[in-house]
């Protein structure tokens, strides 16, 4: 079978399309067939060995989520057949989903949502489980005042939109004009692309996706969230009693059920800028690069 692999690091040229032995389930293992992937922003760090001795051996099998079809269910309760998406959590296990053929924990698969296709359902476990578990450990609740910075991104514009379906009023800061449209039609309130028009503003919450670190205008007794991991650890607000974190996403099948639900529900929307065959690696990972994205890049097996 047919697996993205790096033997070294470098540029997408590095990528080869290589052929490996196909895996067996073990215990408690689900194998899937995969019809979709997307790039996402750790795939291009671990390309380029920027992620450092945080990077499992090589060579490497890349990938972090997938969409695609269940060959073998085990004891998941998974049918044969049955549509799916998944999250491997690639750095600290190895296991990458970049693969025709795919072995991951039961626990870290869900149904796929049926009101997409699977090519668009590829872009929603990694970004969609990075925004809703920053969101659970905010803790927002209805009608409280979240603040996304980097509200149209990947993570940002799904955490804006699983925000506002709690309830939560929700204001955005974002890096272009061109991302405000997308900000308002997505149920924020107030968005703006001046990090000084937030200062007279006063947040419950702030979800910070890319180090803007904008703690003042966090309340007294309020919570931060990051995970612009890249910036450095959370900054220390304990003198007012706001708790902080830099939040690292774990596999989580019950919170991609959540997530397909709002996807079905209609109250979470998927963003595909533009789609490569497998057989196209290196040119979607040089889009990728180009950035200015509307959505995310997806390879289709």
């Amino acid at each position: 079978m047919r697996a993205i692999q790096i033997d070294r690091f470098g540029t997408p040229d590095v990528l080869g399309i290589i052929d490996v032995p196909e895996p067996s389930p073990g215990a408690g293992q689900v194998l899937i067939r995969a019809v979709a992937t997307s790039i996402n922003p750790v795939d291009d760090k671990t390309r380029e060995g920027a992620i450092g001795e945080g990077t499992p051996p090589l060579p490497l099998t890349l990938g972090w989520e997938l969409s695609g079809i269940v060959v073998d269910g085990g004891s998941s309760g998974l049918r044969v057949g049955e549509r799916v998406i998944a999250m491997s959590h690639q750095l600290s296990t190895g296991r990458g989903t970049w693969a025709d053929l795919v072995v991951l924990p039961a626990q870290a698969v869900a149904v796929a949502p049926t009101s997409v296709s699977l090519a668009e359902a590829a872009t929603l476990p990694l970004p969609g489980l990075t925004a809703l578990q920053t969101l659970d450990w905010l803790e927002i609740k209805a009608g409280e005042r979240l603040l996304i910075t980097g509200a149209a991104g990947a993570v940002g514009g799904l955490a804006l939109q699983i925000a506002r379906s709690r309830g939560a009023e929700v204001d955005a800061l974002v890096s272009r004009d061109e991302h405000v449209a997308f900000a308002h039609e997505h149920g924020a309130n107030f968005v703006t692309t001046n990090q000084d028009a937030l200062q007279d503003r006063h947040y419950d919450a702030v979800f910070d996706t890319f180090g803007a670190f904008v703690t003042e205008v966090v309340v007294d007794g309020g919570r931060y969230a990051s995970i612009a991991t890249q910036a450095g650890p959370a900054p220390d607000l304990s003198s007012r009693n706001v708790r902080t974190t830099v939040n690292q996403v774990r596999e989580d099948g019950l919170g991609l059920s959540e997530l397909t639900k709002l996807v079905d529900d209609g109250a979470l929307q998927l963003r595909v800028h533009s789609s490569f065959s497998l057989q196209e690696i290196h040119a979607g990972h040089t889009r990728f690069l180009r950035g200015g994205l509307t959505g995310k890049i997806v390879v289709v097996f």
